[in-house]
């Protein structure tokens, strides 16, 4: 699996995530397999990260503090239309309501339901990056 340009420049990933240990475990795996990271608590923060380092794919929880995850989504489509979106939840359907699936209609180009394996999340960062167009869930 490969991370960088044909320029040979790194992909940068942003995780928005206000869980700090499972943040930290992404990072983790992220910079193993040789990208550079940014982190944010929030989306808020998140769209401030956006704007300053331009990450090339970011992966965002849906439910946080201060701005939460769907919104999150929306600005990140005005702001950086081409930046790649993995959606994150460990929530479950709720009387017909899908966060996952509204992240996904609203403009994520793939989610994944927690837990997840860092494998999968990394074979899905990859396969987004590598210009895999579908939109899909794992």
């Amino acid at each position: 699996m490969t991370t960088e340009t044909s320029s040979d420049m790194p992909k940068r990933i942003l995780i928005i995530e206000d869980n700090s240990d499972l943040r930290f475990m992404l990072r983790r795996a992220f910079e193993g397999a040789g990208y550079v990271v940014s982190e944010a608590a929030n989306g808020r923060f998140g769209l401030e990260v956006t704007a300053r380092d331009a990450p090339d794919l970011v992966v965002t929880d849906i439910f946080m503090p201060d701005l939460e995850g769907i919104e999150t989504i929306v600005r990140l489509r005005e702001v950086a239309p081409n930046t790649k979106i993995v959606a994150i939840s460990g929530h479950m359907a709720v009387a017909g309501y899908d966060a996952l699936e509204n992240a996904r209609k609203l403009g994520a180009d793939a989610v994944l339901r927690k837990p997840f394996m860092p494998r999968d999340l990394l074979r899905l960062v990859a396969e987004l990056l590598a210009g895999d167009g579908l939109r899909r869930s794992a």
